[in-house]
């Protein structure tokens, strides 16, 4: 289960091999998971009862912080907080 916290940032920090790290808005990283799930000939196991694309981003989105692509090769997304929290 994710932590509730995670709900309350509004950015990620996302890391693919070889690229450089990028700050990215949910819905920008939830886009950027959708791309990538795109290049699957199938749907990892975890996800294949999803029933839209977008439905399995947020899922990775609100339950992991990695995806590997092929052996070696994982993409990474972590929750910021580009601002302090209003007190």
């Amino acid at each position: 289960m994710s932590d509730p916290l995670i709900h309350s940032c509004d950015d990620y920090l996302v890391l693919e091999p070889g690229e450089k790290e990028k700050f990215l808005s949910s819905d920008q990283t939830l886009k950027w998971l959708e791309k990538w799930l795109k290049k699957f000939d199938e749907l990892p196991k975890d996800l294949k009862d999803e029933p839209s694309l977008k439905d399995a981003a947020r899922r990775l989105l609100d339950t992991a912080c990695d995806l590997e692509i092929k052996p070696g090769f994982n993409l990474q997304w972590f929750a910021i907080r580009l601002e302090p929290p209003d007190s």
